[in-house]
């Protein structure tokens, strides 16, 4: 018997030690497929929340977005318009929803002719910003071709953006451009071909950032600052400071210049002119204030010289720029201006600045200095010596420079002391003799009268034979 309850034991014992093994593997393995599930799960999950992560584009900052469906404007009228946007100006535009206009809702622009649409607010931006336009042939018309031009001087002066696009298409393309600024920018669009087709547009918007625009080099045989409008010198030393309140240079694009705040005029204004300034742009005569000229300054306005007995005399004259509306628009500023005797702005110095073109066109290329000096000025009521309230000076003497090349590079080196320079010295009458060549000085003579040096830039040797030189005439 007791041998019997020892056999027992051992049994039981052993019976135990396998439950106990076989449990063991069981927890153990369950353990691990948790384990596992559970690693799975946060792997996956971490996958997931990455890919989330890096597959969320950025969204887009738009500065401006224009679909042109708010507003309507029927007729090709030149006005102004109120867009989602902000104010627009059309000229030779509509904002169209015919069948035949090409569009992204239900409303496109269009523009005829040589139209343009153009901004007429700001955008705050500092850096590049990218600009993208929907474009394509109104109707069934057959080709056309714009051009997107930009503003950072609240339109001022624009300046081209990027390259002409050619339009071939019925079908909305999309055309992409980018361009920077300091401070503000405002955009035109402008159609440039001479053709009766028709330019849809939609889906106008402005994105801040974007590549940088390219800066082309000059091309083959240019030398950096050939045809510069101020190429030959600074007469006054002008400089672009608030505290230089009567030589205050100021740089149009088309033409550069020292303004007086005190007389309410330039100084004197500087440009050039070849064959690629002069073409078939109509006269602008958008006569207006410059709003670069400092806030706290008089403002010179259209109206100044209403009654005054003198004309809004050019400085760079209108048919100087007739290659571009924004050329011949920028020689509309105020700040260009001065009270020219009537029958000396329409006859003697009309005169001289169609003979100055006729050089041109021969084959030369020209560098242009006018200036005037003095107070008190005969127009058509008489000696006067300020106008606009006392605001406006008028100048007793008008004077101009003008330097003669054939069309090449290298202007500067080019000049030598066979140059022609014709220099002229006027009074500001109404009774001037018609034939600019009555009135022919030399540059050492403009300058003892205004204290100017001119021609700077010239070498010195040369410079002191050209200022001596006068010239023949016609």
């Amino acid at each position: 018997m007791p041998k019997k309850k020892s056999t027992n034991k051992s049994s039981n014992s052993l019976a135990l030690a396998v439950i106990l093994i076989i449990a063991t593997f069981i927890v153990t393995t369950c353990s691990r497929k948790i384990a596992g599930i559970k690693e799975k799960e946060k792997t996956h999950s971490s996958k997931k929340s990455s890919a989330s992560r890096h597959g969320k584009k950025k969204s887009a900052k738009y500065l401006l977005q224009e679909d042109f469906e708010k507003g309507s404007k029927t007729n090709y009228n030149t006005e102004e318009i109120s867009l989602s946007s902000g104010s627009w100006e059309f000229k030779d535009a509509v904002t169209g929803g015919l069948d035949e206009d090409h569009k992204v809702g239900t409303k496109a622009l269009r523009i005829r002719s040589n139209g343009m649409a153009n901004m007429e607010f700001d955008v705050a931006v500092k850096g590049t910003v990218t600009v993208t336009v929907k474009y394509a042939l109104y109707g069934e018309d057959e080709k056309g071709e714009w051009e997107l031009w930009a503003s950072v001087n609240r339109g001022q002066r624009y300046t081209k953006v990027g390259n002409t696009v050619s339009v071939s298409s019925n079908t909305l393309k999309t055309a992409t451009f980018t361009a920077t600024t300091n401070a503000t920018i405002r955009f035109s669009i402008r159609k440039t071909d001479k053709t009766s087709s028709r330019l849809n547009f939609d889906a106008f918007a402005v994105e801040e950032g974007g590549k940088a625009p390219v800066v082309t080099q000059p091309s083959e045989g240019a030398v950096p600052g050939d045809d510069d409008n101020m190429l030959l010198g600074n007469p006054s030393n002008a400089t672009a400071s608030l505290a230089m309140v009567n030589n205050y240079l100021m740089d149009k694009g088309y033409y550069k210049l020292s303004y007086s705040r005190d007389n309410g005029t330039p100084n004197w204004v500087s440009w050039h002119i070849s064959s690629r300034d002069l073409g078939d742009m109509a006269r602008g005569n958008d006569f207006r204030p410059d709003a670069d000229v400092p806030d706290d300054w008089f403002q010179v306005t259209q109206t100044s010289y209403i009654g005054s007995g003198f004309d809004r005399g050019h400085n760079c004259p209108s048919g100087d720029r007739t290659a571009s509306r924004d050329a011949n628009e920028a020689t509309f500023l105020m700040t260009n201006m001065i009270p020219q005797a009537p029958n000396h702005n329409q006859h003697l110095w009309s005169n001289l600045e169609g003979y100055t073109r006729s050089l041109v066109r021969e084959g030369n290329e020209v560098y242009v200095i006018m200036g005037s000096y003095g107070t008190g000025g005969t127009g058509s009521k008489g000696l006067t010596k300020k106008i606009a309230g006392n605001r406006v000076n008028v100048p007793a003497r008008i004077w101009k420079v003008i330097v003669v090349l054939p069309e090449g590079n290298n202007d500067l080196k080019r000049i030598s002391r066979s140059t022609r320079v014709i220099a002229v010295n006027t009074p500001n009458n109404n009774n001037v003799n018609t034939k600019w060549s009555a009135y022919l000085t030399s540059i050492e003579e403009i300058e003892k009268a205004t204290n100017y040096k001119l021609l700077a830039n010239v070498p010195e040797a040369v410079r002191q034979e050209l200022i001596k030189k006068i010239d023949a005439g016609e």
